[in-house]
């Protein structure tokens, strides 16, 4: 009897618990407090990026009033960063070679961090014990807390050398940064995918081994085509970080901005551009100055792309349990 009375009492609308006492359906002293401080974080982020919009605006029209937009999306000559001339027709505004340099040192850096971070996920969502996921998971999260200028000496002093050694590279190219900066990223895939593969429900599993599949077979046909939503949000934030890094490219990667597909040789990267010029001695309202904001723009366009695709392809792949 006492027990029916209590359910009798209890408040029936399930809404009651988003912002009140579940018994009596009173609000909690500081709700509207955090539920605030959570409305704020959010309003920032946009506000953030609005602003970011804002700041590139006015500097964008200016440049684009000088230079046709189709010379500087197609053209193959980049000469805004070299000798002491600042005026708009002793410049080539191809950004071609800068673009190109970003992606060769984008794609190589996936190849090595896909496999690697891929890897690393299976390990220690499938195989490894409990006790060693523990102990190995934030060593290897360690490695994204290393300063990326740092990564970036390791590439110049120890990899272009073998490389040199090896392929005959040069002091400079794309393919030592893009191999650190592979390796860079790897904790960033692992880890996501990681996450995504262990939250994948344990019923699949036990089904998989029900009907004789062995663990390499439920991880490859089961684990990961339903974490793939997961895998695929940790690559594309992976590469996301790749095509943003500076002080790797900058270092290791040169200053001339070659359009070129070969990794062996030197080419500037869109970060690399920004780098140098910036801490460099451009006046402000020289065209070179202006072209800052022109690479900037284009950047936040890149990226901008690859997360719309990447939630494209999440709410594709997303699957429910």
């Amino acid at each position: 009897m006492s027990s029916q009375s209590v359910t009798a009492g209890a408040p029936t609308d399930p809404g009651l618990g988003a912002g009140g006492d579940l018994i009596t359906g009173r609000r909690r002293p500081g709700e509207a407090v955090i539920k605030a401080l959570l409305a704020s974080s959010a309003f920032l982020s946009v506000a953030v990026t609005v602003g970011i919009v804002i700041a590139l605006l006015t500097p964008l029209l200016t440049f684009f009033q000088n230079v046709s937009i189709v010379e500087f999306l197609t053209g193959t000559t980049w000469t805004a960063g070299f000798g002491a001339k600042t005026s708009w027709t002793d410049k080539q505004w191809g950004v071609l070679p800068l673009v190109m340099g970003t992606l060769t040192t984008t794609v190589i850096a996936l190849a090595v961090a896909v496999p690697l971070g891929l890897g690393a996920a299976t390990y220690l969502s499938e195989y490894a014990s409990e006790r060693v996921r523990r102990t190995v998971k934030p060593i290897l999260e360690v490695l994204a807390g290393v300063p990326t200028v740092v990564y970036g000496v390791i590439a110049l002093t120890l990899l272009t050398p073998v490389l040199q050694s090896v392929t005959g590279a040069q002091i400079f190219n794309n393919l030592s940064p893009g191999i650190v900066m592979g390796f860079m990223i790897v904790p960033t895939v692992a880890s996501l995918s990681e996450d995504a593969m262990s939250a994948v429900p344990r019923a699949m599993r036990e089904g998989s081994y029900a009907l004789s599949a062995n663990r390499m077979q439920t991880t490859v046909r089961v684990v990961i085509p339903a974490a793939l939503s997961g895998i695929v949000a940790a690559i594309v934030l992976g590469m996301s970080r790749a095509v943003g890094e500076t002080m790797i490219v900058a270092i290791a990667a040169g200053s001339q901005p070659v359009f070129t597909i070969n990794p062996l040789v030197g080419a500037q990267t869109m970060t690399g551009f920004i780098a140098q010029v910036a801490s460099g001695d451009a006046p402000q309202g020289s065209p070179v100055y202006y072209s800052l904001f022109a690479v900037g723009a284009l950047l936040f366009l890149m990226t901008l792309v690859i997360n719309i695709f990447s939630i494209a392809l999440v709410r594709k792949y997303r699957q429910a349990y």
